[in-house]
């Protein structure tokens, strides 16, 4: 029976998740018991668990819920916090995070957010970020313009590694400055954080996208914008794209301050 019960737990793992019913919900933990499978997910886990929706305790339960899309890093969606740390659930392995027996697994959603249901945030806030630095390159009209601006190679390289940005919300969830705010009325003097920061360098360094510069580094120079970061550094260790944010801070902070400077010269 001891051989039974040992062999029972290895070839299984122990999934904890937080749940929440709905906004202004209480929270409450659920466990369940996943079976290993080789290359198995987080994601492939939930699955599991949607189609067996059966605590340790026995008790049927509904199914829980999560966001996700891509699967495999790219769209961001998936983010929540993972035994303690912010992540792409997508690529984090039950091997790797949970490699032996009797191992758990927590699941928590990112805290920075508010939660739709269990594992599920709302990200709004943060796309409302990138629409407030115009996150995006002006165009007039769909019809064909001719060729753009010549970049060197090195300029390439450099705002390529910019773009992979997936609005994920790591280094959002991670940040100490970022700060759960749920009245939208709020969003635009609190925090606009490093996501938001990072890309209004890609599209100021953009030879077409500097046409909205100024307008850009208005917001940053504002409340809320890149003065307000305290420089822990927590979205660089985070970032999963591995995008060099503590730079675009750097890099927003000079042109913030010569656009302050310029600014008061012609007035």
């Amino acid at each position: 029976m001891i051989a039974t019960q040992e062999s029972t737990k290895a070839s299984t793992v122990r999934i904890r998740v937080k749940r929440c019913d709905g906004p202004g919900k209480a929270s409450y933990w659920q466990a369940f018991d996943v079976p290993r499978e080789p290359g198995a997910n987080i994601i492939s886990c939930l699955q599991w668990i949607a189609a067996h929706p059966v605590t340790v305790e026995g008790l049927k339960t509904t199914p829980v819920v999560w966001d996700s899309g891509c699967l495999e890093e790219v769209c961001g969606a998936c983010t929540m916090v993972i035994n303690g740390k912010v992540r792409q659930s997508c690529s984090a392995l039950i091997e790797n995070i949970a490699p032996n027996a009797g191992d758990v697994v927590s699941l928590e959603p990112m805290s920075k957010f508010p939660v739709i249901r269990d594992l599920w945030v709302d990200r709004t806030r943060m796309f409302e970020a990138l629409k407030r630095v115009k996150a995006w390159v002006p165009i007039d009209g769909t019809y064909n313009l001719g060729a753009g601006p010549k970049e060197s190679p090195e300029q390439q390289a450099t705002r390529y590694t910019l773009s992979t940005c997936m609005s994920c919300g790591c280094c959002l969830e991670a940040c100490p400055q970022y700060l759960l705010e749920e009245d939208p009325k709020k969003w635009p003097t609190s925090f606009i954080g490093a996501a938001a920061m990072n890309q209004a360098r890609l599209f100021n360094e953009h030879e077409t996208g500097k046409q909205l510069k100024k307008d850009r580094l208005d917001v940053l120079m504002g409340p809320g914008g890149q003065s307000d970061c305290g420089n822990s550094q927590n979205c660089v260790k985070v970032c999963p794209k591995e995008i060099p944010l503590d730079e675009s801070w750097a890099a927003i902070g000079r042109s913030v301050t010569i656009h302050a400077i310029t600014s008061w010269l012609r007035r």
